[in-house]
């Protein structure tokens, strides 16, 4: 007997070619962690757009949680920053760099400076970009300052119409430095420091004081001279605290106060030894900076 068979192949092919139906390529899912996967997966979204795409919604979800310290270093919430990260994802700088998170970080890093720069500010971050803007310093109160506004500011202060520039100094002024001197000497010797360190420091500080003629000026060319703290036999912290107590703080912010001014400061004007003793904090750093105190603790 003989059987026929009906040949079977091409209905197979035809049936599996009819199945099947062209797609458009997708990046891997895991892909945009790295450079070149977010490169593939902007191109993408670039050409079918971001509004229906599920890896998008998870691109800036990752975008948030990478962001996240960056955005609270600068004060503000992780998907502000997640937003600036789009704003860069959808230009072609991105989509060409040759590392492309590279660019994405380092624009969100900008935008986030200029956000609480903003912030501080109180204007607008477009506005906090102008360097002639962000060279202003943050509002704050009158009162927020410990000392009167009328005491630093320029605009309160007054130049003697009789005052003759040809005149001599007064023997007043010499005798009020040297009682500065003096009394800085002796509150250091006062709170447990040796007589002889006390008197060389000062004598040493307020010598290169003279000649350099700015108080932040001496005390960052003292601050690195480790010949002079060598000679005068002072440990690293000794040496710190005799700077800044006697110069004052060196940073900008402290202008103002009773640590940025330093008791040569205060002395001259007007402050005695008495008052010198009765700031808490000044007897503090002074003691605690008392040379050989560290070896006799150990």
């Amino acid at each position: 007997m003989t059987h026929t068979t009906t040949p079977t192949t091409g209905t197979a092919t035809e049936t599996g070619s009819s199945s099947t139906t062209p797609s458009t390529p997708r990046p891997d899912r895991a892909d945009f962690r790295t450079s070149e996967g977010l490169r593939a997966l902007l191109e993408h979204l670039a050409e079918h757009g971001w509004r229906n795409n599920p890896q998008a919604s998870e691109l800036l979800e990752f975008a948030a949680e990478r962001f996240a310290p960056l955005a609270r270093k600068h004060g503000l919430d992780v998907w502000e920053a997640a937003s600036a990260a789009f704003d860069v994802m959808r230009t072609p700088a991105a989509r060409k760099a040759a590392d492309p998170w590279a660019v994405v970080t380092h624009a969100v890093r900008i935008t986030c400076i200029y956000e609480e720069r903003a912030q501080g500010l109180l204007c607008s971050v477009h506005q906090a970009r102008r360097a002639h803007i962000s060279a202003h310093h943050d509002p704050e109160r009158f009162s927020d300052r410990e000392t009167p506004l009328y005491e630093y500011h320029p605009a309160f202060q007054l130049t003697d119409p009789h005052h003759r520039e040809d005149a001599k100094p007064s023997a007043d002024v010499d005798a009020s430095v040297q009682a500065a001197v003096a009394d800085a000497t002796r509150l250091f010797v006062l709170l447990g420091w040796p007589e002889a360190s006390a008197r060389a420091g000062v004598d040493h500080v307020t010598n290169a004081l003279a000649r350099i003629g700015s108080r932040r000026g001496t005390y960052e060319a003292l601050r690195r001279d480790k010949h002079a703290r060598a000679l005068l036999d002072l440990p690293a912290p000794a040496w710190t605290c005799l700077l800044r107590v006697l110069l004052g703080h060196p940073e900008p912010a402290y202008a103002t106060t009773t640590a940025g001014r330093g008791i040569l400061l205060r002395l001259l004007l007007g402050e005695s030894l008495p008052d010198l003793l009765g700031d808490d904090a000044l007897v503090a750093s002074i003691v605690r900076a008392t040379p050989g105190r560290e070896r006799v603790r150990s």
